[in-house]
Order: structure tokens, then C-alpha cells, then sequence
């Protein structure tokens, strides 16, 4: 999209402030874990819509984005900033607070990389209880694909004093636990959502991408099915029946529970609300993932290349 089509788009910004003359109709919460573009585009003026983007690449909210979103930092937003752990509630509530969420609103979750980002968001929401909280299938790669609106403006609404009533770490694996599953000493399946190069230890991290980890290979007893085999070439889920066939194949078919991981944590988020939100498995994302476990003494790996810190 041009510079001209979304500085044209600016009529969007400000959505809270824009339509505040106007009685819109609420939206009737959509079924399910996800909502399409078409209804994002339908529903972006109503009031009880929130749409929150989380994307990881510097600039990309701001040259254009899904009229009236908010924009939250990867990088510093959802993430703390000192401890290498996930945003506190505090801090979260105060985040939810200047993006004008309470529990009336439908939160919409979007961003760039493949939705990787933003699933992570709804994983970590998930954690603090937000009500109402949906992905776009297909995310701003698809939104961009169909040539929907765009604005370059930050949203201005009214802040709230949004409270989180409870922290729930059910879908959060740790170390120990990623551990105990490949000692078998639990019945969890693993599940590396990382590409087979990654997977079997041949690569160290994707191409381009700085390695964090001294040791190439898998957790012992991990299944391999890369994240991108889990959506269409438009980026949007494939059906509830193909999902299912997909983690069938490798015996993960939702009878025992399941811990996902890739790399940082990111990839993984996106697997575990395949396996969470859209087919209803007992997941758990593992966000330490390879970055955690590759650099932990006195656990085992699996290494089937047999490179050993980065040579042969």
C-alpha cells in the first residue's frame, strides 16, 4: 500500500474521538478463537471493539496499520523489561488501561511475522484473565493482502482503570517441566514447532537470525511439525479437520497433554493456540523454549546432526 492510500485512510484515526457523536450498535461477540478480515472490517466502528496490534519489526505500526488499532511493543510492552519474564500485572493493567480496554470489549489481536507476535499477546491476556479476546486470522499480512483500510495515526480513547481478577499459569510451560516430560516422568508430549533444520540440530537458528543458544538439536522425545504447516498460503488457520490430522500424525491427538516451544517462544505461541484456542488439546506454551533449554547445564538433547557448538 502507498503512502497516499493510507494518509488517506486518516479519516480512521483517532476512532474514539472520531465517532463520538455517533450511536453505533455493539458487536455480538463472534464465536470461536478467531475473527476473519471480513468481520474486522465490518465491525471496526462499533464501540465495543478494540484492536491491539503487537508486532516485533521497528516502524511497521507506524507507516500504517488496522484503522483505530493500538499498538503494544513486543519487545517492551509485553515483556518486562529488567527480568527475562513476561510483562507484570501491574504493569499490564496499566497497558490495558491506556488502550481503553474493560470487559465490555471484544479485543482483537493482530501484528506482522506471521501473527507470531500477536499470538503470544493472546497467550499472555490468556494469563490474565482478558475476556473476549480473538486473533486475526491471517494478520496484517492478509489484512495488507486483501487491501483493506490502513491509518498511520495513533488512536486517542478514553482510559480506564482496567484490574486483572486473576493470573492463571496453566498454559505456561517452565524448564522443569519441558524436563521432566523428556525424562518421562510426566505423560506430555513435546512438540518443536521449529523447522526441521532446527529441529534436527544442522542449523542453530533460522537464516539471518542471531543464534542464542551454544547447542543445536531438540528436547529428547520432541515431535517435529513446523508452525507453518499449521495455516493456508494466506496465513489464516487451516480448517479445525486438517489441524487435527496434522498433530494426529505424529500421535498428538488431544488424549495427553502437550507442551510447545520453538526457539524464543514467539513460533510456539502460535502452534499452542492451534492446539489451545482452535482444537481445544491441554496445551502449554513453553516460551524459555530452545533459547532456555540449548543453554541449561545438565539437561539432555537430541542432536541427530551431531553438530556440536556450531562445528562438527
Amino acid at each position: 500500500m502507498g503512502i497516499g492510500r493510507v494518509l488517506a485512510q486518516g479519516a480512521f484515526a483517532g476512532l474514539g474521538v472520531l465517532f463520538s457523536g455517533v450511536v453505533w450498535a455493539a458487536a455480538a461477540i463472534p464465536e470461536g478463537p478467531l475473527v476473519s478480515t471480513e468481520w474486522l472490517a465490518k465491525h471496526l466502528r462499533e464501540p465495543n471493539v478494540r484492536v491491539i496490534e503487537v508486532s516485533v519489526n521497528p516502524g511497521v505500526y507506524e507507516r500504517g496499520h488496522v484503522p483505530g488499532a493500538v499498538n503494544l511493543s513486543w519487545h517492551s510492552d509485553l515483556n518486562d523489561k529488567v527480568c527475562r519474564d513476561i510483562v507484570g500485572k501491574a504493569d499490564f493493567e496499566k497497558l490495558l488501561s491506556r488502550a481503553g480496554v474493560d470487559d465490555d470489549k471484544i479485543v482483537v489481536l493482530y501484528g506482522d511475522t506471521n501473527n507470531w507476535f500477536a499470538a503470544w499477546g493472546v497467550w499472555v491476556f490468556d494469563i490474565y484473565g482478558v475476556k473476549n479476546v480473538k486473533l486475526l486470522d491471517g494478520g496484517r499480512v492478509k489484512w495488507e493482502a486483501e487491501n483493506r483500510p490502513q491509518d498511520n495515526r495513533a488512536p486517542e480513547y478514553a482510559r480506564t482503570n482496567y484490574r486483572v481478577t486473576k493470573v492463571d499459569f496453566a498454559t505456561r510451560a517452565r524448564l522443569a517441566d519441558t524436563l521432566a516430560a523428556a525424562e518421562g516422568r510426566t505423560d506430555t508430549r513435546l512438540l518443536d514447532i521449529r523447522s526441521p533444520d532446527e529441529y534436527s540440530g544442522k542449523v542453530f537458528a533460522p537464516p539471518g537470525i542471531q543464534e542464542l543458544s551454544i547447542r543445536a538439536g531438540h528436547v529428547p522425545g520432541a515431535v517435529n511439525v513446523p508452525w507453518g504447516q499449521a495455516v493456508n498460503k494466506d496465513g489464516a488457520f487451516k480448517s479445525k479437520a486438517e489441524l487435527q490430522q496434522l498433530y494426529a500424525a505424529v500421535g498428538i491427538d488431544g488424549s495427553r497433554p502437550v507442551i510447545a516451544y520453538c526457539r524464543i517462544g514467539e513460533r510456539s505461541s502460535h502452534t499452542w493456540f492451534a492446539l489451545s484456542k482452535i482444537l481445544g488439546y491441554p496445551a502449554k506454551n513453553y516460551d524459555g523454549s530452545w533459547t532456555e533449554y540449548g543453554n541449561s547445564v545438565g539437561v539432555p538433547i537430541d542432536n541427530p546432526s551431531g553438530t556440536i557448538w556450531a562445528a562438527k
